[in-house]
């Protein structure tokens, strides 16, 4: 009689916990617990920190709300970055931050200063290629968790105007098959956000009040462009 009652006991335990811990809530309890496990880095310049705009705006943290919004846990990205650094200022200012890995997605943007100062593009190989190596390090050596978002085109904006933006689009298409080329080297994710800052032109809405760098409605646009290859790196939520 007590061993009956013993496995009523037990069956009704039973039940309760495959009622209360069923598919859906184990689901919910993993993602709660895989937000602290996706951190995301941003690294870059003006355009990572989002020159401009309110920071909800900026790319990256759109980004990581689309990816929230789909179901994939990643937090608001640590940014290191600032107006005006090229790829050395970058790379002394990641030393000066000192970020603490790894990052379950890590993002790298930058050369535009370079470009506009007329650096060396043998130069920029070799130390985006460093910048490069340092974001897989964060990574924890996951080439497949970086990703690299080609340089947008300036020239273009109502701040070049009077300049030749002829010149600066091959200018800035050559600095960009090198961060393609040095990207697809190492199998880490690259995406075109160039033809979006070009095709955004004659949109008014698409520049920040500066003239120069883009509103938080380009930033979505790349934020959208990026969105998909996030996903695919990072795993779809399950159900």
């Amino acid at each position: 009689m007590q061993s009956d009652r013993l496995q009523v006991v037990l069956s009704v335990v039973l039940s309760v916990v495959l009622f209360t811990c069923g598919p859906s809530n184990f689901q919910a309890q993993d993602r709660e617990m895989m937000v602290d496990s996706l951190p995301f880095l941003a690294l870059g310049d003006s355009y990572t920190i989002g020159e401009g705009v309110d920071s909800a705006l900026r790319w990256p943290v759109q980004l990581a709300r689309r990816l929230r919004d789909a179901g994939v846990p990643v937090k608001d990205p640590l940014v290191i970055a600032k107006t005006g650094w090229t790829t050395d200022e970058l790379d002394a200012g990641i030393d000066a931050a000192g970020p603490e890995g790894p990052f379950g997605l890590v993002s790298l943007l930058v050369g535009v200063n370079n470009q506009y100062r007329g650096r060396d593009l043998g130069e920029y190989r070799s130390q985006f290629r460093g910048l490069l190596a340092r974001a897989i390090s964060f990574a924890g050596g996951d080439e497949e968790r970086v990703l690299v978002l080609s340089i947008p085109d300036w020239g273009v904006m109502p701040f070049a105007e009077g300049r030749d933006p002829a010149a600066i689009a091959r200018e800035i298409d050559a600095f960009n098959a090198v961060n393609r080329e040095e990207s697809l080297a190492r199998g880490v994710a690259w995406v075109d956000v160039t033809r979006i800052s070009r095709a955004a032109a004659s949109d008014p809405a698409s520049a920040a009040p500066d003239g120069l760098h883009p509103s938080g409605v380009q930033y979505g646009l790349w934020a959208a462009e990026a969105f998909p290859v996030a996903v695919r790196m990072l795993g779809a939520p399950d159900g």
